[in-house]
């Protein structure tokens, strides 16, 4: 075939997935794949995911596609600029090369002077599709809006794409081009249980200053409820898999939309338990048994501070206790609770580490993960520390999560912080039950107390 989709994320490299195992299929690119197959264009996808960089190579050399498109984010950027170097360095075989996702938006030129041929800004469906069509018939690239190519070594970057408006137009992922069963048992050899992803909606209506919003753009667009709903249907009679992660950024945003959802997953017999992640003030006691009532098991609901400071700070636009009464709430129907903390956000002092190991105690999600903040290219928060940066590194081999700024205390404090909120909670969730354990934890706490106090004097 002329057109192959493939990525660079290879669980063989990831040491920390490794130790977690819960690898998902690439389902932007099984969007774009699945698009271009409603356009009688044949494509194939190699997903990497199982595999490695000299088996991609292999089926490359094999197949000789015209054109490859690789898709690429923050996390896979050093292997993907690796392959397409190794592919432009090949003299008895040269192809287009197209890159997408959310990390090409604001590193047009690196990406372009890394060898990629063409850039697709945005949503990738119709640009990939003319695009592509221009490729082969050599027409003016200039009139394809959403694209960025170089021209007599100048960047040429194109009007933006217009979203996609109506989402019924979406085809569905072309999952059968790819080997969902290495997932699905991955899962459920790892977890006891298998699982899938599902989208229903694109972008995100709200502003959070550190979330990118490169692909999508901050909008709310959502398939039909009779059209999700049908989908997964189809994924229980042909995968039938033991959980759904939904991948919308605020599942619930919609209170009509849900009732809708409600009511076509059970007349069409789709229901499969299911988790997602939405935020405080789109829950109620009345969405939360619904919710409830259609197999939904974990809910995400995110504060990233237990400092109504810095929530502000990072403008959140939620009260720190309405997030805690709402995980609470979850935990009493019957429902999974988790949570998302950052810590190392810009005016983040130790008074408010301290209030956030409360939230947590208080709170008492069933799950919690931790990060220390970073600025993604393109984000408000990005532009708030640019002329802070303390360390930039080299950009083919490092990714924005790398790169410092000044805080309030120096980079390596964090480290510390993390540990110290984890052994905080954990004391407090074992008090209850294993007094000896929650000792421990409480032993360590007060060992990295004083590891922290050398980053504050």
């Amino acid at each position: 075939m002329s057109l192959l989709f493939t990525h660079a994320y290879y669980l063989s490299d990831d040491l920390k997935e490794q130790k977690i195992m819960k690898p998902y299929p690439p389902l932007g690119l099984l969007y774009v794949s699945g698009y271009m197959l409603s356009k009688n264009i044949p494509n194939d996808i190699f997903d990497t995911t199982f595999s490695s960089q000299k088996e991609q190579l292999a089926f490359i050399s094999k197949r000789k596609p015209k054109v490859i498109c690789i898709y690429t984010n923050l996390m896979t950027k050093i292997e993907v600029v690796k392959l397409i170097k190794t592919l432009k360095a090949r003299k008895e075989y040269n192809p287009k090369i197209i890159l997408g996702g959310p990390d090409v938006t604001y590193n047009v030129e690196n990406y372009l002077k890394s060898g990629a041929d063409f850039l697709v800004i945005g949503e990738g469906e119709e640009t990939t599709y003319e695009l592509y069509s221009s490729i082969l018939s050599g027409d003016n690239f200039h009139t394809i809006d959403g694209i960025a190519f170089l021209e007599n070594n100048k960047v040429i970057q194109t009007n933006p794409r217009t979203k996609i408006k109506d989402l019924t137009e979406l085809p569905l992922p072309n999952r059968m081009a790819i080997n969902m069963q290495f997932y699905l048992d991955t899962w459920k050899n790892n977890h006891g249980q298998s699982s899938m992803t599902i989208s229903t909606q694109r972008g995100c209506p709200y502003t959070c200053k550190w979330c990118s919003t490169a692909v999508y753009g901050q909008s709310y667009r959502r398939r039909p409820a009779y059209l999700v709903a049908a989908e997964m249907r189809m994924l229980k009679e042909q995968y039938n898999p033991d959980a759904l992660w939904f991948v919308d950024d605020v599942f619930t945003v919609s209170h009509k939309w849900l009732q809708e959802f409600k009511e076509e997953v059970i007349k069409q017999d789709a229901i499969i338990p299911f988790e997602c992640i939405t935020r405080a003030e789109r829950l109620n006691t009345t969405i939360l048994q619904l919710l409830k009532e259609i197999g939904c098991f974990r809910i995400w609901i995110g504060a990233e501070s237990g400092s109504q400071k810095i929530i502000d700070l990072m403008d959140r636009r939620v009260d720190v206790n309405l997030v805690k009464e709402m995980i609470q709430k979850t935990n009493a129907i019957g429902i999974e609770t988790g949570t998302f903390i950052m810590l190392g956000y810009p005016g983040e002092t130790i008074a408010d580490i301290k209030e956030t190991i409360t939230y947590l105690k208080e709170a008492n999600p069933t799950h919690y993960t931790i990060t220390i903040a970073y600025p993604i290219k393109g984000t408000s928060l990005y532009y708030d520390v640019e002329n802070k940066i303390t360390y930039q590194p080299d950009w083919e081999t490092s990714t924005d999560r790398d790169i410092d700024f000044e805080r309030t205390y120096p980079r390596k404090f964090y480290d510390y912080a993390v540990r110290k909120v984890v052994n905080e909670v954990e004391f407090f969730r074992n008090l209850s039950h294993s007094k000896w354990k929650a000792y421990q934890f409480k032993m360590k706490s007060i060992a990295i107390t004083a590891l922290l106090k050398r980053y504050t004097k």
